[in-house]
């Protein structure tokens, strides 16, 4: 606990060290960061603008995981639909100028190897500048290989990346604001389909049954890859709804890489009541970019730089 209390460690900067990495001014100038509106979160973004900003989501994962020379790839490209909507499409209820507003809802990454799409999507939401994007895995950044609550990076609820923790942590904060504080606010969470390999997931969705907890949803990143394979090679896991089903979730199937089909799921997910709420959203990994789309090698790797121009010029 000493490093949240000492001088040069303040949870509020997030500093480790006496200073921050300087993103590259020569990228920030090719990308037109410094002239970057932040998108706005609201129902009335239609379909095609949340592809757009999809896509913005995507590109601002390849410039960073090929300025940062590591990372994940596939998982933050597959998943970049999800996020468009949760955060873009009026689903979360959230203040980018306020990120610690008390009547926020709350979004935790329990696939926390993923966080180059949620660090993307803060970024296009505008609760930091997107020239920080630049900095992913630089010594002393806020935006580190996994998300880190202590670094004080804003929209960043909890550490997470010991897979099946953050599972468990988005239901306290369900069971909490239910069942303590009663304040109406509702709790997301996503996890990555080899992560339901981990027991500490199914423990967790015990007790969000048991508590009735119809503030809570999961998102499962229904890829099909893991680092080793394809799940249904390394552990079977299908089918994945129904598992979800007898753990009495409300239990959601949609092609998680179609914007209308995630917002119909989200709308849904909301009238439920009585009853935590799982969304199995089918994607891709690396959907967008055609030399990573469905290949699970590119789970942890991030691109050359001669890949990130090919890659970048498919991201139109």
């Amino acid at each position: 606990m000493a490093r949240f209390t000492h001088k040069i460690y303040p949870l509020e900067t997030g500093f480790h060290g006496p200073s921050r990495p300087i993103p590259n001014p020569e990228l920030i100038a090719k990308y037109g960061y410094e002239k970057f509106v932040p998108f706005a979160n609201s129902a009335d973004n239609s379909d095609d603008k949340l592809k757009e900003i999809a896509t913005e989501i995507r590109r601002d994962i390849i410039r960073a995981l090929v300025e940062a020379k590591s990372g994940h790839s596939g998982g933050p490209l597959g998943s970049a639909d999800i996020f468009a909507t949760l955060y873009f499409g009026g689903v979360m209820r959230n203040d980018p100028k306020n990120p610690w507003w008390e009547g926020r809802d709350r979004f935790v990454l329990s696939a926390g190897h993923m966080c180059p799409v949620l660090y993307s999507t803060l970024a296009n939401a505008g609760y930091f500048g997107k020239e920080e994007m630049l900095t992913l895995r630089k010594f002393n950044s806020r935006l580190q290989g996994h998300p880190g609550r202590d670094m004080g990076l804003p929209g960043i609820e909890s550490s997470t990346g010991s897979l099946g923790q953050g599972m468990g942590i988005a239901v306290g904060m369900a069971l909490a604001d239910k069942h303590m504080d009663k304040n109406g606010r509702r709790v997301f969470t996503l996890t990555g389909d080899g992560e339901l390999s981990e027991g500490e997931i199914w423990e967790a969705c015990l007790i969000a049954a048991h508590w009735e907890l119809d503030n809570f949803t999961v998102i499962v990143d229904r890829n099909n890859c893991q680092i080793d394979g394809r799940t249904e090679d390394v552990l079977r896991l299908n089918p994945v709804g129904d598992k979800f089903r007898a753990f009495n979730f409300h239990t959601i199937e949609c092609n998680g890489n179609n914007i209308s089909e995630l917002r119909a799921a989200f709308k849904e997910a909301r009238s439920i009541k009585g009853r935590p709420v799982c969304i199995v959203a089918e994607t891709y990994m690396g959907n967008g970019v055609s030399f990573m789309c469905d290949d699970y090698r590119w789970h942890g790797k991030p691109p050359t730089p001669e890949q990130a121009e090919v890659a970048l010029g498919e991201l139109v």
